[in-house]
């Protein structure tokens, strides 16, 4: 199928995490038993960070804000995709808002793992006015 002929039938197209900062807990996968938390920017850029459970510290990935894709899938459903530069990993995953879940993919150029976890958005932040 032509890609041009399939963007004019996109459903998904609004971005449901612009401005939002969302805790995820990983149950499986590379990073089973973490917490990161995620800062989606205006720009489209994502930030993100380790989470100590005790202490909620952790400082963002040093100079690292790549761009990211998000799509509203309808359903309080929501899938997201960015590549880290740092990690060389690629992170696809469908977060499911009504019951907290997220399942996807940790992808580079030599092997993929599934993602499983659970996630908890914290307070949206407001869009600054030029």
């Amino acid at each position: 199928m032509d890609g041009d002929k399939l963007a004019t039938h996109e459903v998904a197209s609004t971005d449901c995490l612009r401005g939002r900062t969302i805790k995820f807990a990983w149950t499986q996968g590379p990073t089973e038993g973490k917490v990161h938390e995620h800062r989606f920017h205006d720009d489209g850029t994502v930030e993100w960070r380790a989470v100590d459970r005790s202490t909620d510290a952790g400082k963002p990935a040093p100079g690292e804000r790549p761009e990211y894709f998000a799509a509203d899938l309808g359903h309080d459903a929501c899938f997201m995709s960015y590549l880290s530069a740092k990690s060389g990993y690629t992170l696809s995953l469908v977060l499911n808002f009504a019951n907290r879940t997220i399942l996807g993919v940790a992808s580079n150029e030599k092997q993929w793992h599934r993602v499983r976890g659970w996630l908890e958005v914290g307070a949206t932040y407001p869009t600054p006015v030029a």
